[in-house]
């Protein structure tokens, strides 16, 4: 059979070495994979639109927490757990963190990838010779160069959603989970920043061609978004990061998750699919080139496992700091859908929404 995958995350740039090694191996199973890619806010009406016709004939869709979590309040998903936990075997060594995304997930999809991911700020050392140290430094930063701060759309960037997400921690809000009642920092705060900032870039790739081009002197980011535009060459090689006073890192991941209305027939393509994708193996071939750095969602994958192109990449521009950022920040899991969803939309509303570049 056919297979077609949807990817809204980005994520076949660390996994589309996974899936075709699957389909090389078990023809048998699955002749031929079909890709296509779309943004997350578009993910929601393509896949309703699909399901109301009854013709689903997207299979397997990647995404962020933003699309799972749209999927999830529109209830799109097909339940994978607890029915088919005996052929996921490789979820039993998820990393710690992995572990606790799949939480967040439920029984709506698997976690295929997983990174601490930020928030990060990054910058040319040339431009910004003494970056801001915690959140007011930046506010002020901001305030004496306007349209220098600049951070994507949150709902379709995953640095976006990330420096959402982390400013709680940075503020000190009451209460981080809660983005209605217990950001009262935070929102505060973005509406401050957004009086200097005269538009949101819809992805997070614009942001860094931004950063090349000196229109922003500081953008949000991320340890992939960190090292992948740089090995790249989108970003020169001489740009830094650095975290703010206060810094926990928020986790990301990505997951696989099957639309209701896909055959039992594709449902168990799928399965014996995700189960290939979950062993050491394949989960090497995450390290990509930093993309989602360092990758893996399982345990004990280092990073000698990994394609010869992928270690030259990451010894080329990795940070040795970064270990010891992972070692000794908090790692703490993103907001559940619902109040996902609740806070995507209240930042469209009062804070950027009618300045995202279309």
């Amino acid at each position: 059979m056919t297979l077609n995958v949807l990817d809204v995350a980005g994520n076949l740039q660390l996994t589309q070495g996974m899936i075709d090694d699957f389909v090389a191996k078990n023809s048998d199973v699955v002749e031929k994979v079909t890709y296509t890619k779309a943004t997350a806010p578009e993910l929601v009406g393509k896949i309703k639109a699909q399901q109301d016709a009854n013709r689903v004939d997207i299979d397997l869709v990647l995404t962020g927490v933003d699309g799972l979590a749209a999927g999830i309040d529109q209830g799109l998903w097909l339940p994978l757990l607890p029915a088919h936990a005996s052929r996921l075997t490789g979820m039993a060594a998820y990393l710690p963190g992995a572990a606790a995304m799949q939480e967040l997930a439920g029984d709506n999809g698997v976690t295929v990838t997983y990174y601490p991911s930020g928030p990060l700020i990054e910058y040319l050392p040339g431009k910004v010779p003494s970056p801001p140290k915690n959140a007011q430094e930046l506010l002020d930063f901001a305030k004496a160069n306007p349209g220098a701060v600049q951070y994507a759309r949150p709902s379709n960037s995953g640095p976006g959603r990330t420096f959402l997400m982390g400013l709680p921690y940075l503020l000190g809000d009451s209460d981080p989970k809660d983005p209605e009642g217990g950001w009262d920092k935070t929102w505060a705060f973005l509406k401050e920043l957004d009086a200097q900032i005269t538009l949101y870039p819809s992805s997070t790739s614009e942001t860094m061609k931004n950063l090349a081009n000196g229109s922003a002197k500081i953008i949000l980011s991320t340890t992939g978004w960190d090292i992948n535009p740089r090995v790249l060459g989108t970003v020169p090689k001489e740009a830094k990061i650095g975290t703010l006073e206060g810094f926990h890192w928020v986790t990301d991941a990505h997951y696989a998750v099957v639309p209701k209305g896909v055959s039992t027939d594709k449902q168990a393509a799928v399965l014996s699919l995700l189960a290939s994708m979950l062993t050491p193996e394949q989960q090497a071939k995450a390290y990509d080139k930093g993309y989602f750095f360092p990758g893996p969602a399982i345990k004990d994958v280092p990073l000698t496992m990994a394609p010869q192109e992928s270690q030259q990449a990451i010894f080329e521009y990795g940070r040795p700091e970064y270990t010891d950022l992972i070692a000794n920040n908090p790692l703490e899991v993103p907001l559940d859908a619902k109040s996902l969803v609740a806070a995507f939309d209240r930042w469209d509303r009062e804070i950027g929404g009618s300045k995202v570049k279309k």
